[in-house]
């Protein structure tokens, strides 16, 4: 279920079963030469679609901007600021709790944003503790990382080990294959750079990594990985899901 393809007369009847909502958050940012642009959000957004639909969960809005600062020196790349970010994911969760919800479970495809997104969790919870003592249920909110779960993590060792690397995965490349075939790009690939450290910033990236990759064969994808990576990654979200909205 979309969020935005529903009446808020359908909203308020799910309330009625069900205060939890699932946030895809990602990013609008270079993959590298073959890689989409959308990546990071196409990646949670298809996960959290099958996962809607197959358990009847709502679904939230995508957040395709994050903390990509250090791509900015790709075409293409738009990045929020640290507080740009926080600010927006508290009026989203404040948005909705003003009305009934209480579980935000936020699938993420962006590294980038895990420290932002905390950090909004503990902004979001401070106002909470600061109202006048009432008898309303309190938020709780989770950041879910699709390509560090544990099925994912195995898979792609199986699929790519070493060469799975850091960024422009073949693994999130796989994925955005399955959900846009019409879109996939063939590229030569020249030799992968060295890793020795993360850069701090967009020119020091472009510097250390110059067609964008780090340490990924982004080359090895193929449509069919991204099926068994969906897939996965379903079964894997609606167990945490519902774990975590049923949780005392």
């Amino acid at each position: 279920m979309q969020l935005h393809l529903m009446t808020w007369i359908e909203v308020e009847g799910y309330l009625q079963h069900s205060q939890g909502i699932i946030i895809p958050i990602g990013s609008t940012e270079q993959h590298g030469p073959m890689g989409l642009i959308g990546t990071d959000c196409i990646c949670p957004s298809t996960i959290a679609d099958r996962v809607g639909k197959e358990a009847d969960i709502l679904v939230g809005p995508t957040i395709n901007l994050g903390m990509a600062q250090h791509h900015l020196a790709f075409p293409g790349t738009i990045s929020l600021r640290p507080t740009t970010l926080i600010a927006l994911i508290k009026d989203y969760v404040t948005s909705l709790s003003r009305n009934g919800f209480r579980r935000f479970y936020f699938l993420n495809g962006h590294g980038g944003n895990i420290n932002t997104v905390q950090t909004a969790f503990a902004e979001i919870y401070a106002d909470w503790s600061f109202r006048p003592v009432d008898q309303s249920a309190g938020i709780r909110c989770k950041l879910a990382n699709w390509y560090a779960m544990p099925e994912v993590v195995k898979l792609s060792q199986e699929l790519y080990a070493d060469k799975e690397g850091h960024h422009a995965t073949p693994s999130e490349i796989a994925v955005t294959q399955y959900a846009y075939p019409e879109n996939i790009k063939s590229v030569e690939l020249t030799e992968l750079e060295p890793y020795t450290r993360f850069p701090s910033d967009a020119v020091d990236f472009r510097i250390c990594f110059p067609d964008g990759r780090i340490r990924a064969d982004s080359a090895l994808a193929r449509p069919e990985h991204g099926a068994r990576y969906v897939d996965i990654c379903v079964q894997a979200v609606k167990k945490e899901y519902t774990d975590f909205v049923e949780a005392d």
